[in-house]
């Protein structure tokens, strides 16, 4: 899941691919904007065929906080 998600990020952010860790915070260690952020969340959803609901976007702040809400959601 994390390597599907890097990959992601990548089309949203100039990192390193090594930079894009579990606990890495989107804002503060990543970069991302609330609009990047935004855009990405919808084309993680289209790739993991999941919805993610405004209400949840408030308690996503790590990567970590992504994938263990696309886990949950494919369960």
């Amino acid at each position: 899941m994390l390597e599907q998600l890097t990959d992601i990020i990548l089309d949203y952010v100039e990192v390193e691919p090594e930079d894009v860790k579990a606990e890495s915070e989107f804002a503060n260690d990543l970069g991302f904007n609330s609009y990047d952020f935004t855009c990405m969340i919808s084309a993680v959803e289209d790739a993991a065929d999941v919805k993610i609901e405004e209400t949840e976007l408030l308690k996503i702040f790590k990567v970590s906080d992504l994938i263990e809400l696309i886990e949950a959601k494919k369960n």
